[in-house]
């Protein structure tokens, strides 16, 4: 693995205030996402590291900012960010060294800024808004307003142009997937925040109400209930598989690293049950260290 100032050198990213600018937005990934960052790290192409992680950065700081205060408080914030990002996207820059990490990113791989617009829309409704899902319909709608092009904010600057159509669209059933798992996985803590963020319709299907779930009840109706939402995650999860045959080659091994991670967690659910109503599910230490390690000796040198 090439040291931090090879790969940004490696990337063309040059001149010392935006190379400090990118190393800033890497150390934020660093700390809120370890486990996707050390895909990058070990595993990605050198040259899309630092667009990619400066990308991944951005979502961090739209989701946390779409997640934190009242609704007015959130409201406020985001549009307060998306005059900061609208401003930077135009002009290449902004006091924020996030920002101006982003921006070149955008601009230099020539992602569609309309991803961005689109994400930081769903954020201010979809995300900030949020009250829970009615039914599958209602699910569907916040991926295509929030989740999917959260994701291509982030991974959509593999692609010089931004991605085509059968690329975003084979990110739309990552994303699904991919927010199917973390929902159960993160069940227990998200109960606890006042959110339930499984279609209350699909309770009603199995006489489950929402107190069995803050409860915690271990009784046959949840412990079912439970099991079909991991058939449908682990569904969803089989059909995002074609998607590294769409991603750039140099950042295949990633993508493969983390469907992997996302499988070894549905899986820690699945074996969990009931009990992922009392804790939520994460990756543990082993298993990521494990596939990390696995992937890295696959890795073509």
């Amino acid at each position: 693995m090439p040291s931090w100032r090879t790969t940004l050198t490696g990337a063309g990213i040059s001149g010392p205030r935006l190379r400090d600018d990118y190393t800033r937005a890497a150390r934020r990934v660093l700390r809120r996402e370890p486990a996707p960052y050390l895909a990058l790290r070990l595993l990605a192409a050198p040259p899309l590291v630092p667009a990619l992680a400066a990308g991944l950065a951005f979502m961090n700081l739209v989701d946390d900012v779409a997640e934190t205060g009242t609704p007015q408080q959130r409201a406020a914030g985001l549009a307060a960010l998306s005059e900061r990002v609208e401003a930077a996207l135009e002009s290449g820059d902004s006091p924020d060294p996030l920002l101006r990490a982003y921006a070149h990113a955008v601009d230099s791989r020539g992602l569609p800024p309309h991803w961005v617009s689109r994400f930081l829309e769903g954020a201010a409704t979809a995300e900030a808004g949020f009250d829970g899902f009615a039914a599958e319909e209602d699910f569907q709608a916040y991926l295509d307003a929030y989740a999917w092009p959260g994701v291509l904010v982030f991974t959509g600057l593999q692609y010089r142009g931004g991605p085509d159509p059968e690329q975003a669209a084979g990110w739309r059933r990552f994303v699904d997937a991919a927010q199917r798992v973390d929902f159960l996985a993160d069940l227990c803590g998200d109960l606890a925040d006042g959110r339930l963020c499984i279609p209350r319709a699909r309770l009603d299907e199995h006489s489950v109400t929402r107190a069995d779930l803050e409860r915690a009840r271990d009784t046959p109706a949840v412990r079912a209930f439970l099991a079909a939402e991991c058939r449908r995650a682990r569904t969803a999860l089989d059909a995002a598989h074609g998607i590294g045959d769409l991603a750039e080659p140099g950042l295949r091994p990633v993508i493969a690293t983390m469907t992997e991670l996302m499988a070894h967690q549905l899986t820690a659910v699945e074996r969990a049950g009931a009990a992922a109503l009392r804790r939520d599910i994460g990756y543990g230490l082993a298993a990521p260290l494990r596939i990390l390690v696995r992937a890295a000796r696959r890795r073509p040198v």
